[in-house]
């Protein structure tokens, strides 16, 4: 009897796929505040919204330096996280939530933005270096390795090559990108799954280079 009544406290608290430590990191990156909520350089942060809504999450707790949540995603226990250490010091928290749980650079999904590729598209990769971006930047200088995949969401290349970075990065998603980007996270919200189950080759040839 006593393997029923441990099933049902189980049904209390959660199904058994949703008890244990996170075995995956999917972690956006961004930069915390409200002034920064709809800048180019948040699209991980808003990809991540859009992600938490879907899997009917918030992510509000605070550890590991971020705003964190737990949940299951393709029968996998998985760790989302939001860094609010600022852009440049991402890595501080990904290295964090890595090290106490254990988990390593292969099961941590990097979500980012991408100033080379137009609004409305999106790279998968497996590994690799920054690009230029300065959150993959912290968590491959912290971690010591670019052995982690990751998902860069294109937000447009800036004017000219006068134009400062930062203010391209830092300025508003404009109103003709939103709907594009818009989609776009929801191809990230399909594409999460399918690198957790060990499909990533699947999920390049899916939405790598392809026009949203």
């Amino acid at each position: 009897m006593a393997d029923i009544f441990d099933l049902f406290k189980k049904i209390q608290t959660g199904s058994s796929a949703d008890a244990g430590a996170p075995e995956f990191i999917v972690a956006g990156l961004g930069n915390p505040g409200d002034k920064y909520t709809f800048t180019r350089h948040n699209a991980g942060f808003l990809a991540m919204d859009y992600m938490s809504q879907k899997l009917g999450v918030k992510i509000n707790q605070l550890k590991f330096k971020s705003l964190t949540a737990q949940t299951t995603i393709a029968g996998k226990r998985v760790l989302l996280m939001k860094p609010q250490t600022f852009m440049n010091a991402s890595g501080e928290a990904v290295s964090e939530a890595a090290n106490f749980y254990k988990i390593p650079p292969e099961k941590i999904i990097v979500i980012s933005d991408d100033a080379a590729q137009a609004p409305g598209r999106m790279r998968i990769r497996k590994s690799g270096s920054d690009g230029g971006q300065k959150g993959l930047r912290s968590i491959i200088t912290i971690m010591n390795t670019d052995q982690f995949p990751r998902i860069r969401i294109g937000v447009g290349e800036k004017p000219n090559k006068e134009y400062d970075m930062a203010d391209w990065v830092l300025g508003k998603i404009p109103e003709e990108d939103q709907k594009k980007m818009f989609e776009v996270f929801g191809y990230v919200n399909d594409a999460v799954p399918m690198l957790i189950e060990g499909k990533l080759d699947d999920a390049m040839g899916r939405f790598n280079g392809v026009k949203f």
